[in-house]
């Protein structure tokens, strides 16, 4: 673990307590921390430094808009590479909310995210984009637990993400 010593003037480190507070940080370090890799990871997105990432794109839509569903689901079918799971929820009599995770190359992530949002009748899209090293390749297996793949997110994101076999 590498150490270095910042200076804060005095409302600058009262207002980075109450944040610290706020969100529940056992101490400055973990706060630090996170701030870097969210600045770090948004910086390698715009840099296009990010070729592959974890995503959940969530959107609203008019259910009764015609063939809109179907369109929907096409698209997830189509993309089954990259869709990992849809959630749906109904919001009232006319709207529906989805969150789809993805999980592949940024490019086609992206690409998918934006053809959803892009279709008569889905209102209100977002896509939350982490960056992540992909090795869905190098599978292996862990005592009886089924065969996996792991996410390489860096020495403080390990991600684990179990896969079931294909039939």
């Amino acid at each position: 673990m590498e150490r270095f010593t910042i200076s804060l003037d005095e409302k600058l480190a009262k207002e980075f307590d109450r944040l610290i507070r706020e969100r529940g940080y056992d101490n400055r370090s973990e706060a630090v921390r996170d701030i870097l890799r969210e600045k770090l990871e948004a910086s390698r997105l715009a840099r296009e430094e990010a070729p592959d990432c974890i995503a959940a794109l969530s959107y609203i839509y008019n259910h009764h808009e015609r063939d809109l569903a179907e369109r929907l689901t096409a698209q997830s079918h189509a993309h089954h590479d990259l869709v990992v799971s849809t959630m749906h929820a109904h919001l009232d009599h006319d709207h529906c909310m989805e969150t789809t995770i993805l999980r592949g190359p940024t490019k086609d992530v992206h690409a998918f995210a934006n053809a959803v949002m892009a279709e008569r009748g889905v209102r209100h899209g977002a896509l939350n984009l982490v960056p992540a090293d992909l090795n869905v390749g190098r599978k292996h297996r862990h005592g009886q637990h089924r065969g996996h793949s792991h996410l390489q997110g860096g020495p403080d994101h390990p991600y684990h993400v179990h896969s079931r076999p294909k039939s």
